[in-house]
């Protein structure tokens, strides 16, 4: 049997995992939901849990990027993805991994606070 490098084996999370993974609240999670027509979750049971797969964690990153950490409106952050989901895609996607490399240098530099 292969070893699975894979560090996320988790197929789906729940609603309250994904909003600790941003830092949003539950509703907020639920109304970019009704918001945002392509971002829908998979639900279960007569309860209709939800169950967020990588796909829709991805929506969210997107729509998390444009909103919170870049400042722009609902409305505006809508017309960003319909008018050019590619560029905001990348855009997302470079951000995430500039703020990996800054989480990382940044212990990096306690590390070496710590030795010297």
């Amino acid at each position: 049997m292969a070893l699975n490098l894979d560090k996320n084996l988790k197929r789906y999370h729940s609603i309250k995992e994904v909003a600790e993974m941003f830092g949003l609240n539950e509703s907020t999670l639920r109304y970019w939901e009704q918001e945002f027509p392509f971002l829908k979750p998979k639900t279960s049971g007569p309860a209709k849990i939800r169950q967020y797969q990588e796909k829709d964690i991805d929506q969210i990153r997107l729509i998390h990027n444009l909103v919170k950490v870049r400042g722009f409106k609902l409305a505006a952050a809508k017309k960003i993805i319909n008018n050019n989901r590619d560029g905001a895609d990348r855009r997302a996607e470079v951000l995430t991994r500039l703020l990996d490399i800054r989480n990382d240098l940044q212990a990096l530099k306690k590390q070496m606070d710590y030795l010297g």
